[in-house]
């Protein structure tokens, strides 16, 4: 996506946030201490925000810094067919040690192994009767807590829905209760409670198990394919 594009999903999504608060753009200046001017181009796409802007609107408006920083383009999502490519994941790991690096908040390096670790863990929980009575007695609960507007919480709405149904295979269903269970609990690689850094993580998490999906979709459909094929 272009840089226009990304300034103008952030103003998008920040008009919404701010409308369903009954916040002007006045009271927004006020309450994060950013000057009127910069917030009317923010939200008219004309300037991207900084990662010290939309911590502060994440504050402010109460929502997990993690949407934001996917809204303006810092944690970029995966490019849709191409499942392949994990580059943009680790752009976003880079961006985060940054921001963690220059806040002081965690004395340790930020790296996609922890977090892979920590799925991989959560994904054979996900498996017992504990593990998804925590993930269907605790999703709903997490969503009020955290918000539930923007990019990765749509995309665990997705995964919970599916979850809860059980539609997809094994592995695939491992996949996604280990993102929820990542999200659901307050202690992962950066602890939720450094607000509002410590929902970063998460977004990475959702977007490491996005990855794997499509992989297993695309191969499962590569499968099929070659089975209907040996049929006929």
């Amino acid at each position: 996506m272009s840089e226009t594009g990304r300034n103008s999903d952030m103003g998008l999504l920040l008009k919404q946030l701010s409308r369903q608060r009954s916040l002007s753009m006045k009271k927004l200046s006020e309450l994060t201490g950013i000057d009127n001017a910069t917030i009317s181009r923010i939200i008219h796409g004309k300037r991207r925000a900084t990662p010290e802007h939309l911590r502060k609107f994440a504050e402010c408006l109460e929502v997990p810094v993690a949407d934001l920083f996917v809204a303006a383009g810092y944690l970029t999502e995966r490019e849709q067919g191409n499942p392949d490519s994990d580059r943009d994941i680790y752009s976003s790991i880079d961006t985060i040690q940054n921001i963690l690096e220059s806040s002081n908040l965690l004395n340790k390096k930020f790296t996609i192994e922890d977090v892979k670790h920590q799925l991989a863990d959560y994904e054979q929980f996900s498996k017992t009767e504990e593990g998804r009575k925590t993930i269907l007695t605790g999703f709903e609960k997490k969503l009020q807590k955290v918000g539930s507007i923007g990019p990765f919480i749509s995309h665990l709405k997705d995964m919970f829905e599916r979850f809860r149904s059980g539609k997809g295979t094994p592995y695939q269903l491992a996949i996604m209760g280990g993102a929820l269970i990542y999200f659901i609990l307050p202690v992962d690689v950066i602890p939720d409670y450094i607000f509002p850094i410590g929902y970063l993580d998460d977004a990475i998490a959702v977007q490491i198990a996005l990855y794997l999906l499509k992989k297993s979709e695309t191969k499962f459909k590569r499968t099929d394919n070659f089975t209907r094929k040996i049929h006929f």
